[in-house]
């Protein structure tokens, strides 16, 4: 009798860890899935650093990005939210011509605002549209703009399954600024796929690809990077690390990089 006791509470205990480890596995798939829609209704803070080779004059030159991208999700009716995204660059460039030589400080910080409807529409589609802001917050001329911008952006994608494909786009006109700096007049295209692999692990292919109207030039990177969703401690976190490659850039551009985004999570309770 003690010896079959024990061998239910084994049996018990066992179940109790299977059911937990099923638990946090789908919690991490939850999460990831989250994290492949931008206008999800989850509070994320990505600190992503970008490390680029073979800009400059002889394409030798190193760039180096970190951008600061906190996503809000605010409920403003029973059916509708609003996904505020923020890019806030903090940039260095080793490649300047004579006398910069190189760089360091803020870029323009890109604002954008989606409405999006908490449910689903037809067939499953996720969408969201709204304003997208250029702010002239860069602390060298030659890491931003100069100008305030403004125009429309929106966002498009289903998720069946273990797939999330959509598209991200915005067009931003410059209607306020320093006289002498060029218009601003861009088109931003961002296609993306990406695969859930289960227990948190995803993998994304994405372009994050811009038109200059006013110059007449693409720039067309291309990005395959794998995430993992985890926790330290009660702190819900992904990692993220990939390549980059320049199919497209303008003249003294980057030709290939690597990527690497650690994003902290705040889910809904």
């Amino acid at each position: 009798m003690l010896r079959e006791f024990r061998f239910r509470v084994v049996l018990a205990a066992a179940g109790l860890i299977a059911s937990a480890s099923s638990t946090i596995a789908q919690d991490a798939d939850e999460l990831s899935k989250q994290l492949a829609n931008p206008v999800a209704s989850l509070i994320s803070v990505p600190f992503q650093s970008n490390f680029e080779w073979g800009g400059g004059a002889d394409d030798s030159g190193f760039a180096y990005t970190l951008n600061i991208q906190p996503v809000i999700p605010i409920s403003i009716s029973e059916d509708w939210n609003l996904i505020s995204r923020t890019i806030l660059p903090v940039a260095y460039r080793d490649y300047l011509p004579p006398p910069d030589g190189n760089t360091f400080g803020l870029g323009d910080i890109t604002q954008s605002l989606f409405f999006s409807p908490k449910a689903p529409g037809l067939g499953g589609l996720i969408w969201g549209v709204g304003p997208a802001f250029l702010v002239p917050t860069a602390t060298d001329d030659v890491l931003g703009s100069g100008k305030f911008g403004v125009g429309p952006t929106g966002v498009a994608l289903i998720q069946r399954g273990p797939w999330t494909v959509g598209a991200l786009a915005n067009h931003i006109w410059s209607v306020a600024g320093e006289d002498d700096r060029e218009e601003v007049n861009q088109t931003f295209l961002q296609p993306f796929v990406a695969y859930q692999f289960g227990h948190g692990t995803s993998l994304t292919l994405n372009t994050e690809s811009s038109y200059d109207w006013v110059g007449d030039q693409w720039t067309v990177p291309i990005n395959l990077s794998v995430q993992q969703v985890f926790k330290l401690g009660d702190q819900a976190m992904s990692f993220q690390v990939g390549g980059k490659y320049y199919a497209e850039a303008p003249e003294g551009g980057p030709q290939w990089g690597i990527r690497t985004t650690l994003t902290l999570l705040f889910p809904n309770k």
